[in-house]
């Protein structure tokens, strides 16, 4: 992965995409627990009739998308324009219909992942995601719905609830994973590290760095639903968006810890090499110390003067290397007591 902040690439299941109906809708009746599917062109009538309806567009069909929606008269056309061409970014507006909630998911790919933007319009009688591609966070909140339903919910609200339960799950996933990467880094720095593994580590920093940018904003806006009164809002699902918010927190600390933990996994390997070359430096600086006085005398014996006694000593060459043997055993003694050796 290069050093570059994720973005809202498409992804093989794009194309996939293009071939799915261009909109689904749902309709929930609070009072018999019944959430049919119901054509798009019926939702409107639905929510006429005082049904809450969830109506998702897929934007990989844009030009149909776009009248779709506009026959609706839900979303603003900016907002729409929004949807199809901003990079994903967590946040909330408020309007006097609706509140928008910009949505951002993690996909993993092999070794880094994409973002993956959904756009929520969540209104008295509708809730409007625009969506490109599969989204995985949107998929789990379609598969599983229709059970939550059934058993806990008692208000529209409980599809916020859904949304930003399976997005934080998808956080949960996308940080796991990473993890496990920090793992396997720590462990290949222990002993000697092949120098990929530096590129590795620095990659994985980043990535952590991108994924706290993704889930900070998302703690503002899940703090803001959660604790601001509003009527598209039940106060009975604002304590349960207000747990999450604890979770959300624990994210990133894990994150921060994360990125410690890696960055003291570095140090102690660099720390560890930098004690592996001082001893190697040790070892060579007490052969020097060993060998400069032997130099020395080799010098001094080496020089072209006619008049050195020494030559003319029947037991010179025996007492320069009982001289040299001296030095280097005395250097050694000195060196053990001094614990250099």
């Amino acid at each position: 992965m290069t050093n570059q902040p994720p973005t809202n690439v498409p992804g093989p299941d794009t194309a996939a995409s293009a071939q799915e109906p261009v909109a689904t809708a749902v309709s929930f009746d609070f009072r018999t627990k019944e959430c049919p599917s119901i054509e798009p062109s019926d939702a409107r009538g639905a929510m006429d009739a005082g049904r809450f309806v969830w109506i998702d567009v897929n934007l990989a069909r844009a030009d149909e998308a776009r009248r779709f929606v506009e026959s609706l008269g839900l979303c603003p056309a900016d907002l729409f324009e929004d949807a199809q061409s901003r990079e994903p970014a967590t946040q909330i507006a408020r309007y006097e219909d609706f509140i928008h909630l910009v949505l951002t998911g993690c996909r993993l790919r092999d070794r880094s992942f994409d973002l993956e933007r959904v756009d929520v319009l969540f209104g008295e009688r509708f809730m409007l995601t625009l969506r490109r591609g599969q989204p995985q966070f949107l998929a789990a909140v379609r598969r599983e719905y229709r059970s939550d339903f059934m058993r806990h919910a008692q208000s529209p609200s409980f599809l916020l609830y859904e949304l930003w339960d399976h997005l934080i799950d998808n956080y949960l996933n996308v940080h796991k994973a990473f993890e496990d990467r920090v793992e396997a880094v720590q462990r290949a720095l222990v002993g000697d590290a092949d120098e990929s593994i530096f590129g590795e580590a620095s990659e994985l920093g980043v990535d952590l760095l991108h994924l706290r940018k993704v889930v900070l904003p998302a703690r503002a806006v899940l703090t803001d639903l959660s604790s601001r009164k509003s009527t598209f809002v039940s106060e009975a699902t604002q304590p349960y968006l207000a747990n999450m918010v604890g979770t959300v927190e624990r994210v990133l600390q894990d994150v921060l810890v994360d990125r410690d933990v890696l960055s003291g996994a570095l140090n102690n390997y660099m720390s560890m090499v930098a004690h592996r070359t001082n001893k190697v430096m040790g070892k060579l600086t007490v052969v020097s110390v060993i060998f400069l006085p032997l130099t020395f005398l080799c010098g001094v014996y080496g020089m072209n003067f006619e008049v050195i006694p020494e030559l003319k000593w029947a037991w010179g060459y025996g007492g320069f290397w009982i001289a040299a043997l001296a030095i280097v055993l005395g250097l050694i003694v000195v060196m053990r007591r001094m614990k250099l050796l």
